[in-house]
């Protein structure tokens, strides 16, 4: 293979922004890499948290993805644009939108274009509890388990709760949706020049762990499994897809128009898109049996297995488990938290408020040099947090707190869950709270390698990936300490990017697979946390205390919700 004088280009659609990167084909080497924020959300358009409603604009994504593939090839030089071979994309999943039959997303129609129904729903958005509780339900009547490879419960941020959801609340969207697409399958079909929605290629990632697409059934649960949860849905499997693709394969080549917009070849193929930590597990070099924990807002937990090896070993709980998702030819399986880095930033925003609403009050300074105190304020919060956290002394008693900031992904999804502490008093103070809920995101991931092996899924190490994995020692060696396993952290800033320019290698051709790519352009690792075996039994009793807990609030929960909701349990599924 000829890997010499070629570029490929990643691109990765996170919560708050998208980044581009241009690599070195042959090495992996960042030769030049931009970010653009997306500004609609920026702004806090379409969102209402309260609510939990939280949507995005598909302005923002195509804005992002002109600027920050524009200004990567100005930085990259003369000459690097004609060599480019390659574009591949990652996005945050599940996030679909409504589209026309021509592919194009209601919200960029003049009469939906403040309409949030008609945007993309965001992963984090869980307004369609009560659809996934139904479909939940509704799956019970059914001989065949469509909800087998998902963990067996349906979230409410995956892709048929969103759309039931959307089509009940909007009778506009309703008259005028053709299809429901995921962000990660919208952007290859744009860049390509797609105008069918027909035509456009679904990757095996968001529809395998999202979509309830299966190889067992053949393709989609059948049309009397959506008419009859509700008619809104009848015939819409018709409207969607049958075949899907795995990220090695390309969605088509770049459109001229999306050539000469971006400054690149005609002939530059583009990859089927994929999820963000799937991608990113690649991009950091994911193994098998070892948990690739992609840890950001959120986390999510990626881990490989050979077919021949899970046979029919089905884990419940988590959000499904696909031949093809992450490496072709080997099973995906996706856990993770629906709050990591959120909770941080949460509890950095409730400390923050003085800031931000006394001092804005302040007759003797003016709103710009308000808005730069508070900014350089608000940055400092969590590492000094940290630093007076890690120096307190561990005990088994004390401050102790659940994670579920923004509901249980996994295990056993449950997005009616909320967080809390217990073991306040008076000498409790915010390092104090802080340590606790850092506990607790780690006591949350313990959860999920307890539930992998409890049902015949080795795990045999752990990767840490992002920007909590690069930035902060402090979780990092509380997350060993918990797991009482070593965390390697790779190297590289951008995994998710380079993990979409790992593929878009392999789907150029560069590489025969996958692996083979990952091999050449992967950057490894930086460093390594190792337990401390002097707070390994400390924390497992403190692990006792928190699932105690975990149970009581759970409880609670139940127990306060109107009397038409039913909480999901594997038991009450099986």
């Amino acid at each position: 293979m000829n890997t010499s004088l070629n570029y490929v280009i990643g691109v990765d659609y996170g919560t708050d922004s998208v980044r581009s990167i241009v690599v070195d084909a042959a090495s992996g080497q960042e030769i030049a890499s931009a970010v653009f924020y997306y500004p609609r959300w920026k702004d806090k358009r379409y969102c209402n948290a309260a609510a939990n409603l939280f949507r995005q604009h598909p302005l923002d994504y195509l804005e992002g993805l002109e600027d920050t593939i524009k200004r990567c090839l100005v930085q990259a030089g003369p000459g690097v644009a004609a060599n480019v071979k390659a574009i591949s994309v990652d996005t945050t999943g599940s996030t679909p939108v409504a589209v026309d039959e021509s592919g194009t997303p209601l919200a960029l129609l003049p009469q939906f274009a403040e309409n949030p129904n008609a945007m993309f729903v965001l992963w984090k958005d869980h307004t369609s509890v009560n659809e996934a509780a139904e479909i939940n339900r509704h799956a019970q009547s059914f001989d065949t388990n469509y909800l087998q490879y998902v963990g067996g419960i349906y979230s409410s941020e995956w892709f048929w709760a969103k759309l039931l959801h959307v089509l009940r609340e909007d009778e506009l969207v309703r008259g005028s949706i053709y299809s429901w697409v995921e962000h990660c399958d919208w952007i290859p079909f744009v860049l390509t020049g797609g105008n069918k929605a027909a035509d456009m290629k679904r990757g095996i990632c968001s529809a395998g762990h999202k979509a309830l697409w299966s190889e067992a059934w053949g393709g989609l649960p059948p049309n009397e499994f959506f008419a009859s949860l509700d008619p809104v849905l009848d015939g819409f499997t018709d409207r969607l897809f049958d075949k899907v693709y795995t990220s090695a394969e390309t969605a088509g080549t770049i459109s001229k128009e999306w050539a000469v917009k971006l400054g690149l070849p005609e002939n530059v193929a583009i990859g089927v898109g994929a999820f963000d930590a799937h991608m990113g597990a690649v991009g950091g070099q994911i193994e098998p049996y070892h948990l690739s924990k992609v840890m950001g807002t959120s986390t999510c937990d990626m881990l490989v297995a050979p077919p021949v090896d899970v046979a029919d070993t089905l884990v419940g709980g988590i959000c499904g488990q696909v031949n093809g998702s992450i490496i072709p030819g080997m099973i995906g399986m996706e856990a993770g938290q629906s709050a990591f880095g959120d909770a941080y930033a949460w509890f950095k925003n409730v400390l923050a408020w003085p800031l931000q609403n006394v001092l804005a009050q302040s007759a003797l300074l003016d709103a710009d040099t308000i808005k730069k105190i508070v900014d350089e304020t608000a940055d400092k919060i969590i590492p000094a947090l940290s630093k007076q956290a890690d120096a307190l002394p561990l005990e088994e008693s004390g401050e102790l707190a659940v994670d579920w900031i923004n509901g249980r992904r996994t295990p056993d999804a449950n997005q009616l869950l909320e967080g809390a502490f217990m073991g306040l008093g008076m000498g409790s103070d915010a390092p104090r709270m802080f340590r606790a809920l850092v506990e607790a995101t780690c006591f949350g991931a313990k959860a999920i390698v307890e539930r992998f092996r409890e049902q015949g899924i080795p795990v045999k190490g752990l990767i840490g990936l992002g920007g909590v994995a690069k930035k902060s020692p402090f979780i990092m060696q509380m997350m060993a300490d918990v797991m009482d396993m070593p965390i390697r952290i790779h190297r590289s800033e951008q995994t998710c990017a380079l993990g979409a320019a790992m593929f878009a290698a392999t789907a150029a051709g560069l590489y025969p697979k996958v692996e083979d790519a990952m091999q050449a352009m992967g950057q490894g690792f930086e460093a390594e946390y190792f337990p401390n075996e002097e707070r390994v039994p400390v924390y497992a009793k403190r692990y006792e205390r928190y699932k105690t807990f975990g149970q009581f609030i759970e409880g609670q929960t139940t127990e306060l919700q109107p009397t038409n909701y039913q909480p999901q349990t594997l038991e009450s599924i099986a």
